[in-house]
């Protein structure tokens, strides 16, 4: 019987292997070769492709094109049943179902009551289809991933056509692939994470507080164990208290700089970008010799902990006539005077800081500058599809601060080399792009993507966590004397 059984599934696992072998062939003759990204669970999914910058689709009525640079590949089948050795065998050809997240509806005061907003009637969110909250300017939103997935998430419920996004809002936390924790973590720090006089906590502390007591207090925490919470860190001093306790939800953080790897690591993690704060270099014209400046930085060169390499590079690179280096900040005009200077340059420096990454790489992005990477514990998004050296230099940093390293390194990249990855950045620059409504292939967009790749990871861990936990026994009660 074990036998039988056995050839039984066997030959299903052949036949779903035939099925989806046969569709990805006819599938990939009809158009120009791409990129595959499944999600994970359980069918194979086909997500968005990426072949230089554009991509085709097998089913027109069924995809949206966002901006021309990045388009989904959206095909639909019905579902086939076939009957093999006694089991009945579903072959989904939907190869794109999206990410179903549970929100929950915190109140207010944990995300856009930071923003000044009230609350009409029973709501706890604004009705976006009116008037949307605004989110400040400045270096606030270089960590406002987390203002952007809220706002999509609310957008999935009038979408006309949700089967096209990447995700969408369910009402059952039963029916959802993730559990969407909505507390603007970034903002809060950097709005209350200092004390009023006569307090003992700031606001920044006691809404952690309450944020862990309630979410823990939940039945999708205990079911899961926090496993498949979403919860949002991406300054890197957010959430310090509560990041201690909420540690098995997957963070979606800039870097692992201030987190011990048990907290957060790539196993369970997600690494979002930065929304970049320099002007976006539109109908890009430029070219290798209109670019007078070689190499560009302009920040603050005097940090702690791994940052001192700036202050190294600040010394040897000084004097180099065509590389402009100095001290900046966003004041008295900051914000202008780099989206000026990199937009007038060829390759830009992305130092480690206090922490490994900044938004700094996200600026070269945006400006067609050729990011140049001294970091050697960055963490990039998408790196699980995207390879950065197509269109950034790497270099470490006990190399690039040995004199002359660095600048003959670069001085060696010829300008055809340099024009292909300025034609790349151009491609990739899309995928970093925070908006509302989300485009297809933004950066919203690709952090769900990110998102679904961990789905299967985490019900796995959930469904072995289960094994014993039906049949915990009762608390013995010792032994009983008899009495006469």
């Amino acid at each position: 019987m074990a036998e039988k059984r056995g050839s039984s599934i066997t030959k299903i696992a052949f036949l779903c292997l035939f099925i989806t072998t046969t569709m990805m062939f006819v599938l990939s003759s009809r158009g120009r070769p791409g990129l595959f990204d499944h999600k994970t669970m359980p069918a194979e999914k086909l997500l968005t492709v990426f072949n230089n910058g554009d991509s085709q689709t097998s089913n027109q009525s069924n995809a949206e094109s966002s901006n021309g640079s990045n388009r989904a590949i959206l095909a639909n089948s019905e579902q086939q049943r076939v009957e093999v050795g006694g089991f009945q065998v579903t072959c989904n050809g939907n190869l794109k179902e999206p990410l179903k997240i549970f929100l929950y509806d915190l109140d207010p005061e944990f995300h856009f009551g930071l923003l000044d907003w009230k609350p009409q009637g029973n709501s706890v969110w604004p009705d976006i289809r009116t008037k949307i909250p605004s989110y400040p300017g400045g270096l606030n939103s270089q960590h406002s991933i987390e203002y952007w997935l809220t706002l999509d998430l609310l957008a999935s419920e009038f979408s006309e056509n949700p089967s096209s996004r990447e995700a969408i809002r369910v009402k059952n936390s039963s029916e959802a692939d993730l559990i969407f924790v909505p507390f603007f973590s970034s903002l809060s720090y950097n709005r209350y994470s200092k004390l009023s006089p006569h307090q003992k906590k700031s606001k920044n502390w006691e809404l952690q507080e309450k944020l862990v007591k309630f979410v823990m207090g939940q039945k999708e925490w205990k079911i899961s164990g926090g496993r498949n919470h979403v919860v949002l860190a991406h300054h890197p001093n957010s959430m310090l208290n509560a990041r201690m306790q909420l540690w098995p939800a997957i963070f979606i953080l800039s870097d692992f700089g201030r987190y011990p790897i048990n907290v957060a690591n790539l196993d369970k993690d997600v690494i979002a970008p930065y929304k970049h704060v320099i002007k976006s270099y539109v109908n890009d014209s430029s070219d290798f010799d209109s670019r007078k400046t070689l190499l560009y930085f302009q920040g603050a060169i005097y940090r702690k902990n791994g940052g001192f390499a700036r202050q190294e590079l600040y010394y040897l690179l000084k004097d180099e006539k065509d590389v402009h280096f100095s001290f900046g900040s966003v004041q008295r005009n900051g914000i202008r005077q780099a989206s000026q200077g990199m937009h007038s340059s060829k390759f830009c420096l992305n130092i480690a800081g206090d922490t490994p990454s900044s938004n700094r790489l996200f600026d070269a992005i945006a400006s067609h500058c050729v990011p140049v990477i001294i970091s050697d514990e960055i963490e990039l998004p998408y790196e699980d599809i995207l390879d950065y050296t197509e269109f950034c230099i790497f270099i470490r940093t006990s190399d690039a601060v040995k004199k002359g390293f660095l600048i003959n390194r670069i001085r060696s990249i010829t300008k055809d080399k340099w024009t292909q990855m300025w034609e790349k950045l151009k491609q990739v620059e899309p995928l970093f792009e925070f908006q509302y409504p989300s485009k297809e292939g933004d950066a919203v967009q690709m952090i769900w993507q990110s998102l679904s790749h961990k789905v299967s990871s985490v019900k796995m861990k959930i469904n072995k966590s289960k094994r014993y936990s039906r049949f915990v026994p009762r608390k013995r009660r010792g032994l009983r004397t008899r009495t006469k």
